[in-house]
């Protein structure tokens, strides 16, 4: 992606986070990705929004640009949000809507659990609040079957490392179009691409081993304390994260709005960007925007 800015912030531990802003305006935006993504999926979306805003986007701890952890123990959500805290500073954003998608709302939320003044509304886009590993394709195989793989991954390295950076992206394109795992009208193979290439840099153990930590994470206890305005987006054909969950989700924050776009998948944003635009700009006019313009209760009675 295009950055009128780049530069890194230094997280707890001294692991160094890669950041870019573009745009520029009164509300600062926060793109939090899922795991094993650089970016890919706000491709088409970040230039969208920087037309009206300041959007800043960052690189988890070993993906992209950022450096590998420190310590190897700290790579859960509450680290995750802490960064996210530390790059917000670097950037000089002193607080921002946060848009996450997949295991980016687990940070989102997360992070109105941790830094609650740094956020101004939350629109949580194809994720769920917790647990994903337990709901993937409607069941918890996922989940049973993790530790064993991660356990495997991490008693043979080199092998593991080869199976992961070895599978052409082209044909993981066709595998997911075969599949149904993504829309196949709405999504770029060069972006899909992006994807896989960048899944493949990613060290096997650190990917495994986040995604065991946002199996073990929730933030369903958050949901009826947030006092943010926000937007829960679903993809009525996201067989990652159904779309039951997303519904569940908006009923329980209250005030919250539900979006679902119609045919998307998992990657939505990359599928049909325009219409996530257009909603998440509605949202921000009317739930953001208008809401800090809005006098006081007192003054209102007062006049």
């Amino acid at each position: 992606m295009e950055y009128d800015r780049q530069g890194f912030a230094t997280a707890a531990d001294g692991t160094r986070l890669y950041y870019g802003l573009r745009g520029s305006g009164p509300i600062g935006v926060v793109l939090n990705d899922g795991i094993g993504c650089d970016g890919w999926i706000w491709e088409r979306v970040q230039p969208e929004l920087a037309e009206h805003h300041r959007v800043l986007h960052w690189h988890y701890r070993g993906h992209g640009r950022s450096g590998a952890p420190r310590d190897r123990a700290h790579i859960d959500i509450a680290t995750l949000a802490d960064d996210m805290a530390r790059v917000m500073d670097a950037a000089s954003m002193r607080d921002g809507v946060l848009i996450g998608h997949s295991m980016g709302v687990q940070v989102s939320l997360e992070a109105i659990r941790a830094h609650r003044d740094r956020v101004r509304a939350l629109v949580l886009v194809c994720g769920a609040y917790g647990r994903p590993t337990t709901t993937f394709h409607g069941s918890d195989t996922l989940d049973t079957v993790l530790p064993a793989l991660l356990s495997l991954v991490r008693r043979h390295p080199g092998v593991a490392r080869a199976v992961f950076s070895r599978v052409p992206a082209k044909l993981a394109f066709r595998i997911a179009r075969l599949s149904g795992e993504i829309d196949v009208d709405t999504l770029r193979e060069e972006d899909f691409v992006l994807y896989i290439e960048h899944l493949a840099r990613i060290e096997p153990d650190l990917f495994f081993g986040m995604l065991e930590k946002a199996g073990q994470h929730t933030a369903e206890d958050l949901l009826p304390s947030i006092d943010v305005p926000t937007l829960v987006v679903s993809g009525e054909k996201d067989t990652f994260t159904p779309p039951t969950l997303s519904h569940h989700m908006s009923d329980m924050v209250p005030g919250a709005e539900h979006f679902e776009l119609r045919g998307a998948s998992h990657a939505a944003p990359a599928e049909q960007p325009v219409s996530l635009c257009l909603r998440i700009e509605k949202f921000l006019r009317e739930r953001v925007e208008q809401r800090e313009e809005a006098p006081p209760a007192a003054e209102r009675s007062a006049s």
